[in-house]
């Protein structure tokens, strides 16, 4: 046996799996795979509130903006962070009461029409949705309707998100069953904890390198949700780059 086979019957035994050796090689023989436990935290009981309060504290410490609003105030919100954007992209389905305050050019992009990359990367913002956003990595997802492609959440430098305080989960276990209770497992996904940024080899940050160079995120809280204390609306609306 050479040690090609040798290696993708080591594979498929660690897989559960069996094979058999033939003139055209190791034929993988497909078997039940073992039951493995999990060992980890798949499920939280924390309130929407609390949730909240610990994705927007992650936000400012990655030193994205975060704004709580009601859904009546999202326009108005939206069209203040692109106040420096003389135009924008946003995916063909967003719904554009979302941006119906913004006062400059809005290009729609989709599969079948997309924007090319010297567009994109001439636009000032793009506005997005999200699938769903992980309170305690800071993380927004975004894959499937109202997310666009991830062409127009990673060429624009400014990206604005906006959240629904019903899609924040506190743990990537329960994002993951999310996105597969959505069937969007094998849709391309993106995954954000921030701006973009990367630290070159004499440890000097660089903001922008791989996505967007700001990021605001809104989140929308509904009507029936409860109000928040007044301590942690505050810390939701403070946009950290005002202190820098």
């Amino acid at each position: 046996m050479d040690a090609r086979s040798v290696i993708l019957e080591r594979i498929s035994s660690s897989l559960g799996r069996t094979g058999r050796l033939n003139a055209e090689g190791y034929v993988p023989i497909t078997a039940p795979a073992p039951e493995v436990p999990h060992a980890y935290r798949t499920a939280s009981d924390l309130s929407t509130e609390r949730l909240i309060e610990i994705f927007a504290d992650r936000l400012a410490d990655y030193n994205a903006g975060v704004a709580r609003v009601s859904a009546a105030e999202l326009p108005a919100t939206v069209a203040r962070l692109l106040d420096e954007a003389d135009d924008i992209v946003i995916p063909a389905d967003l719904d554009r009461a979302w941006v119906g305050e913004f006062a400059g050019r809005v290009l729609t992009d989709s599969r079948e029409e997309p924007q090319p990359v010297d567009v994109l990367n001439a636009v000032g913002a793009v506005v997005t949705g999200s699938t769903t956003a992980i309170a305690d990595t800071g993380t927004i997802c975004l894959s499937g309707p109202h997310c666009g492609r991830r062409a127009i959440t990673l060429v624009p430098d400014h990206h604005v998100c906006v959240v629904r305080a019903a899609d924040i989960v506190e743990i990537v276990p329960q994002a993951v069953a999310r996105l597969q209770e959505a069937g969007l497992s094998t849709a391309p996904q993106t995954w954000a904890s921030g701006p973009s940024a990367t630290v070159d080899i004499e440890f000097e940050r660089v903001a922008g390198v791989h996505g967007p160079r700001r990021l605001d995120v809104v989140i929308v809280v509904d009507e029936d949700e409860p109000e928040a204390h007044a301590g942690t609306q505050a810390a939701a609306q403070a946009d950290p780059r005002d202190s820098a």
